[in-house]
């Protein structure tokens, strides 16, 4: 479980982040985090497995407060956290299963990841993740063979690989179409759901968010404001995140559709 208390981030030119941010996340439950470029919810993110240090605050995850814990554990603990990001940020020259392999670099000693000699038991594991996910069919291609769609895969089972007792992902559909976004979206549904895995995904799209979520935390120049199941979640909620006081209704945001 994930618990977030009284999270909050201040950068150095004074601008506030994140503002008394509270939060807890179950197993198998997929929160959307939603709201405008600017809201704060990448920054959330960042500030659970501390990418970025909050300012102030408390990061619980599964018993072991995160915020307090030198670099050494902290390395440890990260290990255990998965994280998706919008750029995939794959190795472009190796094969699809080196990339999978790479997720085992937090926990396999260095050598072994950069001389690619990995177990038996490793690259048999990547190999079932690599099937999990759909890309059974392309381990041997280099990862710039790939369609943005496919990258994305790759990059969701090199997260697998870390056996994570949480996923954070960032805007994983964002740089891909509608259709491949989908997609993504289900696979990372589906993944939480059979391993039993917390996921916070941030996202700006309603439609990704209605669709593949439990909940939908709403923010909002970096403070929280609402917490709903997906299907509670109004028009009216939307427009707390979305519309300025002094914005024509014209330009409010379309009312949540399902798929």
């Amino acid at each position: 479980m994930l618990e977030i208390r009284n999270l909050a981030k201040t950068f150095g030119s004074g601008e506030r982040a994140l503002s008394d941010v509270n939060l807890v996340a179950s197993k198998d439950e997929v929160i959307a985090i939603l709201g405008l470029s600017g809201s704060g919810k990448s920054t959330l993110l960042r500030c659970i497995n501390r990418l970025v240090e909050p300012t102030t605050g408390s990061v619980i995850l599964n018993g072991t407060e995160i915020t307090s814990l030198g670099k050494r554990q902290l390395r440890q603990v990260r290990t255990g956290i998965g994280m998706i990001f919008q750029s995939v940020n794959l190795v472009d020259r190796l094969s699809v299963l080196d990339n999978v392999l790479t997720g085992t670099l937090g926990v396999m000693p260095t050598w072994r990841v950069v001389t690619k000699q990995f177990p038996k038991s490793e690259v048999e594991r990547a190999l079932e993740y690599c099937e999990r996910v759909g890309i059974i069919e392309h381990v041997e291609k280099r990862a710039d063979q790939l369609s943005g769609g496919q990258r994305q895969r790759v990059g969701i089972a090199r997260t697998l690989m870390q056996s994570p007792s949480i996923i954070l992902a960032d805007e994983p559909t964002s740089a891909l179409d509608p259709k491949i976004g989908y997609e993504v979206m289900g696979l990372i549904r589906t993944l939480a759901m059979e391993d039993s895995l917390p996921v916070l995904v941030a996202v700006h799209d309603t439609g990704i968010a209605k669709n593949f979520s439990d909940r939908i935390v709403g923010m909002k120049f970096g403070a929280k404001v609402f917490d709903q199941p997906t299907g509670l979640v109004s028009q009216d909620d939307l427009d707390q995140i979305y519309v300025d006081d002094n914005e024509r209704p014209s330009s409010r945001p379309q009312q949540l559709e399902s798929a």
